[in-house]
């Protein structure tokens, strides 16, 4: 498969439009948590800086997140739009989810992104730091899957 077959829509420069477009797409696939349907938005050798791990390539990042969603149930996403420029965009977000011991979190990060021009992302930076919640403090109250549209965003919630 080449890469106009692996195409991902929108492509660069983006515009405000097409930025908040891609945005919400990322946020949609990483509430699907599946793994192999992520790691086809990347590109073949795509770099990732995530914490204090460093995947590179769709195999590494399958890994990756194979491992995070075990460790990290009835996860939650919302991703908003920082800024963006010609093929990158910058995004804040915050997820929810428990652990084995039924401590919940709330995870609050920062993401820097790079698009090749098919759409695929070739570099994902991500510095994330997680706050203990107690599981009556918990926002994110949708069923397992993407965010409806009527959920509120980031900037609504406060965070």
């Amino acid at each position: 498969m080449n890469a106009i077959q692996e195409a991902r829509p929108p492509f660069p420069p983006f515009t405000l439009e097409t930025a908040i477009q891609k945005v919400r797409l990322a946020e949609d696939a990483w509430n699907n948590q599946d793994p192999q349907r992520v790691a086809l938005a990347y590109t073949i050798d795509s770099q990732w800086r995530n914490r204090a791990e460093f995947p590179v390539g769709r195999e590494q990042i399958i890994a990756f997140l194979t491992h995070k969603w075990a460790k990290e149930r009835e996860y939650r996403l919302i991703k908003e739009l920082w800024a963006f420029n010609g093929n990158q965009i910058a995004v804040r977000f915050a997820y929810e989810w428990r652990n084995d011991s039924d401590q919940w979190f709330r995870s609050y990060g920062n993401e820097n992104w790079e698009f090749d021009q098919y759409g695929l992302m070739q570099r994902r930076y991500a510095s994330i730091n997680d706050l203990p919640i107690k599981e009556a403090d918990r926002k994110f109250h949708w069923p397992q899957g993407p965010r409806p549209d009527d959920h509120p965003n980031l900037s609504d919630l406060g965070l």
